[in-house]
């Protein structure tokens, strides 16, 4: 079993809850329902789920609904620990460069955070 959680800037602000309270409802509930999945089940399809190649560690979360893909990146901390760090609606079949290097970023930040406690 996973957990997940939302990462969150110095500042305080939480970029991925601020992105899943801009969607519909029905898209926010399929999004839960992904995320869910990931939490709970060892073996997720990568169809929800996957490793982004070339990237420092990035993982995806996929969802869809009604033909609009909802994605969110984040990365693996500490084994079972999945830190979700931002969101988009993704437009092309390509993750955007600029989402991928802010995931970076952002993971950088949050384990240099950890390490001084």
């Amino acid at each position: 079993m996973r957990s997940i959680i939302f990462y969150t800037t110095p500042s305080g602000q939480c970029p991925v809850k601020e992105y899943l309270t801009s969607l519909p409802d029905k898209e926010r509930q399929k999004v839960a329902w992904v995320l869910t999945l990931i939490r709970d089940f060892q073996m997720v399809p990568k169809e929800y789920f996957k490793k982004l190649q070339g990237t420092d560690g990035i993982w995806e979360v996929r969802s869809s609904h009604g033909g609009n893909a909802v994605r969110l990146l984040g990365f693996m901390h500490e084994g079972n620990l999945v830190v979700l760090t931002n969101g988009f609606s993704k437009k092309s079949q390509k993750t955007p460069a600029q989402e991928i290097a802010l995931a970076e970023r952002r993971k950088k930040e949050y384990e240099q955070r950890q390490e001084q406690g």
